[in-house]
């Protein structure tokens, strides 16, 4: 269970390879300081920050945003150190909010590589600070320690370095502010290639990447990918082993862009630099496109300010000196498009070239269902960091699509929306019938990307399906053993399955608490959980709802997720008490729909779901390899 600190309050840290995730609610700058016992800096180069990203052991995000996930590790900090804060800072310049005061408590949250959160504080008690030492690593008799700080200054940054022994304080924090101003204000011209990752070639015109979640809905913060959550941000970045990553095998031409490699992010592994490859190509494409829309707003601007520069003076609005004025005016803007249109079609392109490289080398549970490495599918022996939930994409490239993933095990449940109420084009054009089909496909097709990246025995469905409308599309699950109990069906069949699963979760909530996981029943099922609720509201009473809202709430922490095929619109009749149900589960569509959000610059992301190809037998060719060695693993 995570430890939730108030200021001053420690806890001792289990491991040394930790991500600390910042949830700010509006942009910060986010990094960290070495300190030596005495808690000072010895120089500029022990500070991580957006300039300088890297350094022995941390890594941190390269530009402002609500969300970010900072990447530590404790045993690969030069010896002489012995603290590390991490600062949260207001990035100046920008027009945004000047002080901590005007916005929500900033949260900080330490978590092993795996997710699990180890401690967490919500960061209080500030008013006109600009700058806040927000946590506290530190190193005591050969055990590290996190400590709650939240020690803020009114002078920012370089009130904050200073205070910790940095001579220099004013001019490093001038350098930090205007790092991250160039990255939020890339506009018109085309900028000089810039290093997109630290460890990978320079993508030309690529802003740099903020780390931190997945998509959220538009109309509310970014979550979490990851996972969460759908967060989509760079959550496990770490200083690559010392192994070099794959070269091209042949040079590129002088003046041409660097040739794409598939795993040349940061990561220990190749999973996981595939993992962090893939969440960069989501930032540059997301950072791309808004450096066009930015650019073609200010050409819109200029035009019509020049424009209406003519037409407010009488001696000019009419004539051919107005004209002559009308044709600049227009001609200039026509350039400025142009000059944004050549910069992105050359940025997107390099992206698609990443993209074709990358996806072929996708591991399984990465990779989309028409992917060849499936074919070569084997049950795993670990769980992967992550699982595809779908593919997303922009308007300027609609051929670009950038796999949606979420991290596992999952910490946040899926709501399948099987209504119209996102009012895209591709529902509008589906019959309803159509619509709730498809929507059960998505959740069997999510179901058994699940069952296939879970080691045999480790992950458990259950399907209530009240009026057995979903039978035709739980077949494979069924025939191939994956669903091991049948649905849930009528109001009796409902209230077992809840009822099963609210035992496991208190059970196994009490056990941990206590300490004495050794203690549960050997009947009990702990394998990593999740419930398919198909058709809501029907067959559910208040009771039922009311177990539904606790497993959503309580069962992530204790392995067991929801996944609900409803139509929002006919579960209306729950009124308020279904509201903290629906915003507690990341809503994806059974079509084609516009309701992402990513954390940085909140473009409508459209979200392709995880559908198997027309008529492919990949999903009972996958799930029968499961079935073989579940059977193989029984008989040992």
């Amino acid at each position: 269970m995570t430890a939730e600190l108030v200021r001053g309050q420690n806890h001792a840290l289990p491991e040394t390879r930790l991500e600390i995730r910042v949830s700010a609610g509006k942009p910060v700058v986010a990094g960290a300081t070495l300190n030596d016992e005495q808690g000072r800096m010895r120089d500029a180069g022990w500070i991580a920050h957006p300039a300088e990203p890297q350094l022995p052991g941390l890594e941190v995000s390269r530009q402002a945003a609500a969300e970010h996930r900072l990447a530590v590790d404790l045993d690969a900090l030069p010896e002489a150190v012995h603290r590390v804060n991490v600062l949260l800072a207001l990035p100046t310049g920008v027009g945004g909010p000047t002080s901590f005061g005007a916005f929500p408590a900033p949260f900080v949250a330490v978590t092993a590589l795996d997710g699990s959160p180890v401690a967490s504080y919500t960061v209080t008690g500030l008013d006109a600070e600009s700058a806040v030492v927000a946590l506290e690593l530190y190193r005591r008799q050969g055990v590290w320690k996190v400590r709650a700080v939240g020690q803020g200054y009114a002078g920012g940054l370089a009130a904050m370095l200073h205070d910790q022994g940095l001579p220099e304080a004013m001019q490093l924090a001038a350098t930090i502010n205007e790092a991250v101003a160039a990255g939020l204000a890339r506009a018109v011209a085309a900028a000089p290639p810039s290093a997109a990752r630290a460890d990978r070639p320079a993508r030309p015109g690529a802003a740099s990447p903020a780390a931190a979640a997945s998509p959220a809905p538009a109309s509310g913060p970014a979550s979490p990918p990851a996972s969460g959550p759908v967060s989509y941000q760079h959550p496990s970045r770490r200083p690559a082993p010392p192994q070099p990553a794959p070269a091209p095998a042949q040079p590129a031409p002088a003046g041409s862009p660097p040739a794409p490699v598939a795993g040349d992010a940061s990561g220990w592994s190749m999973d996981e630099r595939l993992y962090n490859q893939v969440w960069s190509m989501f930032e540059d494409m997301a950072r791309t496109v808004a450096a066009y829309r930015s650019a073609v707003d200010f050409a819109d601007s200029r035009r019509e300010q020049e424009l209406d520069k003519v037409l407010s003076d009488p001696r000019t609005r009419v004539g051919p000196v107005a004209d002559a004025a009308r044709d600049e005016a227009r001609a200039k803007h026509a350039r400025l498009v142009e000059q944004a249109s050549v910069v992105l079609d050359r940025d997107l392109g390099q992206l698609v070239a990443e993209s074709a490289v990358v996806e072929p080398a996708l591991p399984a549970a990465f990779a989309r269902w028409d992917n060849p490495v499936w074919q070569a599918y084997e049950v795993p022996m670990e769980v992967p960091m992550a699982l595809r939930l779908g593919d997303l994409t922009l308007p300027e490239r609609s051929d670009l699509r950038i796999p949606m993933l979420v991290r596992l095990p999952l910490d946040r449940g899926l709501w399948i929306d099987s209504g119209r109420s996102g009012g895209s084009v591709e529902s509008a054009l589906v019959g309803s019938d159509e619509l709730r089909r498809l929507a059960a496909e998505t959740a069997v097709a999510i179901a058994a990307r699940l069952v296939a990246v879970y080691p045999v025995d480790d992950f458990t469905l259950n399907v209530i399906d009240p009026a057995g409308s979903a039978a035709t599309s739980l077949v494979p699950l069924l025939e191939s053993g994956a669903l091991r109990q049948p649905p849930g069906v009528g109001a009796s069949g409902v209230n077992e399955v809840l009822a099963k699963l609210t035992k496991r979760v208190d059970l196994v909530q009490m056990a941990v608490r206590s300490g004495a996981t050794e203690s549960l029943p050997p009947d009990l099922d702990t394998a990593e959980q999740l419930l398919i609720v198909h058709d809501f509201p029907h067959g559910f009473d208040d009771r039922a709802v009311t177990q539904l809202r606790y497993i959503a709430d309580e069962g992530p922490a204790v392995g067991v997720n929801l996944l609900m095929v409803a139509d929002r619109e006919e579960a209306q009749a729950y009124g308020p008490v279904l509201d903290p149900l629906w915003r507690a589960l990341l809503r994806i569509t059974p079509v084609p729909d516009d309701h992402l959000a990513d954390p940085w610059v909140g473009h409508a992301w459209t979200y392709e779901p995880p559908l198997v190809p027309g008529g492919s037998q990949v999903v009972p060719q996958v799930l029968q390899r499961v079935a073989t060695a579940r059977q193989a693993y029984g008989r040992r």
